[in-house]
Order: structure tokens, then sequence, then C-alpha cells
């Protein structure tokens, strides 16, 4: 029981929280590239920016595993039947379709992140 609890969680909020870190990380950097006591470094962030990118796509599919395996253990129960069980199948159903939207969104924020330059004139 309490590994599907653990799944559960993880499934319904791994994929939000690898999102949010990776957007906050990529938003960083890009304004990082734009600083100019970082520029005699000659550091590049492309490098930086697919690898958080990759790993927050790991996390959110990872997350989706657990959600889809909790749903896959505990599709004999219905959603509305007594907690915690009950509970636990529909938070994993509809992890399942967040984790879905949240790959896209780590997907579109890290290949935007390599073509906005906040480096504009103001």
């Amino acid at each position: 029981m309490r590994r599907f609890e653990l799944l559960q969680w993880f499934g319904l909020l791994g994929g939000a929280a690898a999102w949010t870190c990776q957007h906050a990380a990529l938003f960083f950097l890009s304004s990082a590239r734009c600083n100019p006591s970082g520029s005699r470094w000659g550091l590049g962030i492309t490098g930086w920016q697919i690898g958080i990118t990759a790993a927050a796509a790991v996390v959110a599919l990872a997350a989706e595993t657990a959600a889809v395996v909790t749903a896959v253990r505990t599709r004999e129960l219905e959603e509305d039947d007594p907690p915690p069980l009950g509970r636990i199948h529909f938070f994993a159903i509809a992890a399942s379709a967040g984790n879905v939207l949240f790959l896209g969104a780590i997907l579109l924020d890290g290949i935007g992140s390599a073509w906005w330059s906040p480096c504009g004139q103001a």
C-alpha cells in the first residue's frame, strides 16, 4: 500500500516539478548569457540547456512510468472507491495525462530557450 502511494505522488508531482525546475534554470541561463561579467570566460550555454532539458525529460518520463504502473496495478478499482485506493487510482489516471503535457512543455521550453535571446536593446 505504501509503495502505491509513493508511486502515485511521484507520478502526480514529478513532471510538474521537473518542468518548474527546468523552466527556472533555463531562464537564468538565458539571462546570464547577456551578463557582461561572464563574457570573458567564453562558456557556451547550449550544452547546459541540452543537459537540463534532457534531465527534466527523464524525470517526466519516470513520473509517467510511475503513474502508468500505479494505474495498471489499481485498474480493478474505480475512481470513486473509498480512500486511499480510490484516490490512488484517480490520481494515477490524472497524472498519466498530465505528465504527457508536462513532457511536451519541457521539450518546447528546451527548444525555445535555444532561440530566445533576452539581450536585445531596451
